[in-house]
């Protein structure tokens, strides 16, 4: 009887993934989920709310690649470890993505999308880029962002004032 102790341990240990996966993924947060639900608090709600999406970008992530991920035998243990980084009180990873990606992301969507979608055109392969963006950027790099904060007020108001001067122009050769 001692071999098939043995035998079942084996075979505990060489499906640990496939056991403690639903547990950790699923049976766990549900709990907490419902727990959530019951409390004032939000932030246990940003928590699971925060992992329940984190789980679905994963889920999607393994449909979408599941012919790549089958070649990398080690996923289902990387899996099962940012798992418990995302769930674990002790590390509450899912409040962490939330607080440090989602959250700067959903305060402020036009300057991360503009970030995010913004292709810079190019006049060739070989170029730099000509633009408006990497000058402006090349510009904070040398100088700093309240040199160039300044230089946008001082466009600012000579434009203005070429406006409030009803389009006047003289030239110096010329003699009224």
């Amino acid at each position: 009887m001692g071999s098939g102790n043995g035998n079942f341990l084996q075979v505990v240990l060489k499906n640990f993934d496939v056991l403690a996966l639903p547990l950790v993924a699923l049976v766990y947060p549900l709990y907490a989920s419902i727990k959530a639900i019951e409390t004032k608090s939000r932030t246990d709600d940003q928590q699971w709310l925060t992992y329940w999406v984190l789980y679905s970008l994963i889920t999607l992530f393994e449909l979408t690649f599941a012919k790549l991920i089958e070649w990398f035998p080690i996923w289902p243990y990387a899996k099962l470890i940012l798992t418990c980084w995302l769930v674990l009180p002790h590390f509450n990873g899912a409040a962490y993505v939330y607080k440090n990606f989602v959250r700067p992301f959903y305060l402020n969507p036009q300057i991360q999308t503009s970030q995010m979608w913004y292709f810079p055109r190019k006049k060739n392969i070989f170029s730099k880029q000509d633009d408006i963006l990497t000058a402006a950027e090349k510009y904070i790099e040398e100088h700093g962002s309240e040199e160039f904060e300044r230089m946008i007020t001082r466009a600012d108001r000579e434009a203005r004032t070429r406006r409030s001067s009803n389009y006047m122009i003289f030239d110096d050769d010329y003699r009224y």
